[in-house]
């Protein structure tokens, strides 16, 4: 018997995260360490080791793009933690959308959010 393959391709020029833990993430076959901010053409390393160290200024690269993110997915370390609600309004009125989840959950949602053509960004703390 031949099989359908269902596997989810993003469309040209669309990464999606197919691994995270041991310190990094592997987004579309490259191996990436430490935390990252991803958009669905591009990575970047995001300077944060702890929850702690997240901060509005930390996030402000995903609102100075031209690719007009809408949502902000962010991957809070292993753990889920509150959303800190100073941070979800002050991007708001940037006109961003926050939602604060594990790293693993934040991935999958990124990638399923990629896939449907949305205006998404992730910023994910590394797991070990």
């Amino acid at each position: 018997m031949s099989g359908l393959d269902i596997t989810p391709r993003p469309g040209a020029g669309k990464q999606l995260i197919t691994s995270y833990g041991d310190g990094g993430f592997k987004i579309s076959g490259k191996r990436y360490e430490g935390s990252l901010l991803v958009f669905p053409n591009r990575t970047h390393p995001w300077p944060v080791v702890t929850l702690g160290d997240v901060s509005l200024d930390s996030l402000m690269p995903v609102t100075r793009t031209e690719e007009g993110v809408r949502l902000l997915i962010v991957g809070c370390g292993r753990q889920f933690s509150p959303t800190p609600l100073a941070m979800q309004q002050a991007l708001f009125k940037l006109g961003v959308a926050l939602e604060w989840m594990d790293t693993g959950a934040a991935c999958r949602t990124y990638n399923v959010l990629v896939l449907e053509g949305r205006e998404v960004a992730a910023a994910l703390l590394a797991v070990n």
